[in-house]
C-alpha cells in the first residue's frame, strides 16, 4: 500500500522548488526578517531534500532497519561530507530538532502551510513518548511536540508530552540523584551522566506545570543539583561525562567523550549547560541555578581562544587552534541562552543582548548556507564529534533550530515583549 504521506511530500516539494525560483541571498538591513525570509525559502527546499533522500534509500538499508526495529526514516540531521542529506529514524536524539523548525516558521509567519508541515513531520516520531531507552526526551519531544502543543493547544500533542516525561522519570537514579544518560558502553561506565542531559530537564519542569506531580520538578532539581556538584571545574568549565555509583552516588570517573581531551573544554558541552541552568533559573527560582548560568557565560565570554567572531572551535583546548573547525550549533545555542539570561540579569542584560546580537550577526553574514543549496539547511560550519570523525565542518540540524529559537527571543526582546 502507498504511504499516505508520499503525495502530501511531494506536493510540498514541487511547491518548493516554484516558490524557489528567480529567488537571491541578500541580506537585509532586519536581521530577524531577513533570516526568516530566507529560511522560508531555504526550508520549503528542504522539504524537497527530505522527499529526494527518502526515494534514493536503498532496499538493502530499509530492510536493515526494518530488522532492527527502527521504523521509518523521518527527519533530517545532517549533510554527509559527501554532500548527501542523512535521514535518521524517530530513535536518534535529533528527530525533534526539524520539526520544531517547522513550528519556529509557523510562529514567526502563522502561516497555514508551515503549520501543516509542523505537525506532519512531528507525528513521524510519536512512538518516542514510549521509548525509555533514552535520556534525549527532551530533544526530541519537548523541541517537536512541545512547540507544537504551546502554539495550537493540541490536547493529543499534551498526552503524549507527558507520556514523554513519564518515560524519562524511568532512567532516575534515586541514590545518585541524577537521570542515567547513555546505556552504551558499559565496559567504560557504570551510570554514565553527559553535560548534555540539562537539556532535556525543561520537559518535566513543563509536566510539573502540567499536573503539579512534585516527582516531575524534584527530579529536575535533583539532577540539577547534582549536575552543577559534579560536572564544573573550578574554572566554571564542564566535563561532558560523570560516571556514577548508582547505589552510593559516588562519582567514579570524569571524562569528555566527544571533545579534544578529558580536561578540556568541549565547546557544544559549555552551552548545553549555559542554556541548561538559565532554564532551571527560569522554572525554579533557584539563585544558584542563575548563578551557574553567568558564570558559564563568563567563562566562555573571557577565553582567550573564543575568536573574535564569537563562534567558537569545536574545542577551546583544540590542538590545532585556529586551524580548527568551528561548532555553529555551540554559538547558536548560545545566542538563545543569553537572550533569555538578559532578562534575568538587570546589570548585565545590555552586555548579554550585545554578545547574543553579534553571534547572530556574524553568523548571517559568513556562516548562512545558499540559497536552494546544502539540502536546504540554514547554516553551514557545525561540528559533531571531531574526535569519532563524525559530522565535522556541516550542516547539523540543532544549529539551524537554534538559530531560530534565537531570533524569535531577539525579535520578541526587541519589541519589548516578554519571552514566555
Amino acid at each position: 500500500m502507498e504511504n499516505p504521506m508520499k503525495h502530501y511530500f511531494l506536493m510540498a516539494g514541487i511547491t518548493a522548488l516554484a516558490f524557489l525560483t528567480g529567488c537571491d541571498t541578500k541580506k537585509g538591513d532586519d536581521l530577524v526578517a531577513d533570516n526568516f525570509e530566507f529560511a522560508d525559502k531555504q526550508l520549503r527546499y528542504a522539504l524537497v531534500a527530505v522527499d529526494e533522500a527518502r526515494a534514493l534509500e536503498s532496499g538493502e538499508s530499509r530492510e536493515r532497519r526494518e530488522k532492527r526495529g527502527w521504523g521509518e526514516l523521518t527527519n533530517p540531521r545532517n549533510n554527509e561530507p559527501d554532500g548527501s542529506l542523512n535521514l535518521v529514524v524517530s530513535r536518534d536524539w535529533t528527530s525533534g530538532f526539524f520539526p520544531g523548525e517547522l513550528w519556529y516558521m509557523y510562529e514567526y509567519t502563522r502561516e497555514p502551510f508551515w503549520k501543516e508541515q509542523a505537525d506532519l513531520h512531528t507525528r513521524l516520531i510519536e512512538r518516542e513518548q514510549w521509548n525509555g531507552g533514552t535520556h534525549d526526551m527532551g530533544f526530541k519531544m519537548y523541541c517537536s511536540y512541545g512547540n507544537g502543543y504551546r502554539l495550537t493547544g493540541d490536547p493529543v500533542y499534551k498526552d503524549i508530552l507527558l507520556q514523554s516525561a513519564r518515560t524519562l522519570i524511568t532512567r532516575y537514579k534515586e541514590g545518585a540523584g541524577i537521570l542515567r544518560s547513555w546505556d552504551h558502553n558499559t565496559d567504560k561506565w557504570d551510570c554514565p551522566v553527559i553535560i548534555d542531559n540539562m537539556m532535556n530537564l525543561e520537559l518535566l519542569f513543563w509536566a510539573f506545570n502540567q499536573t503539579q506531580d512534585s516527582v516531575f520538578y524534584n527530579i529536575a532539581v535533583n539532577h540539577a543539583r547534582t549536575t552543577l556538584k559534579n560536572h564544573f571545574r573550578e574554572d566554571y568549565s564542564s566535563y561532558h561525562v560523570v560516571d556514577y555509583d548508582t547505589l552510593t552516588g559516588a562519582v567514579r570517573t570524569k571524562a569528555t567523550h566527544q571533545g579534544y581531551a578529558h580536561e578540556s573544554a568541549w565547546a557544544r558541552g559549555q552551552t548545553w549547560g549555559l542554556y541548561g541552568y538559565t532554564m532551571c533559573y527560569r522554572e525554579t527560582g533557584l539563585p544558584e541555578f542563575l548563578e551557574q548560568a553567568q558564570q558559564i557565560g563568563k567563562f566562555i565570554f573571557s577565553h582567550a581562544r573564543l575568536p573574535a567572531d564569537l563562534i567558537p572551535y569545536w574545542d577551546f583546548d583544540a590542538p590545532e587552534i585556529p586551524d580548527e573547525p568551528r561548532d555553529v550549533s555551540a554559538a547558536t545555542c548560545t545566542a538563545s541562552a543569553l537572550y533569555e539570561l538578559s532578562t534575568y540579569v538587570p546589570g548585565k542584560g545590555e552586555t548579554y543582548r550585545r554578545n547574543a546580537d553579534r553571534i547572530l550577526e556574524n553568523i548571517t553574514q559568513h556562516y548562512r548556507a545558499t540559497l536552494g543549496e546544502d539540502n536546504g539547511f540554514l547554516l553551514l560550519h557545525s561540528t559533531g564529534s571531531k574526535p569519532h570523525d563524525s559530522e565535522i565542518d556541516v550542516p547539523i540540524v540543532y544549529a539551524d533550530y537554534y538559530f531560530l529559537e534565537a531570533l524569535l527571543r531577539k525579535d520578541r526582546l526587541d519589541r519589548n515583549e516578554p519571552l514566555f
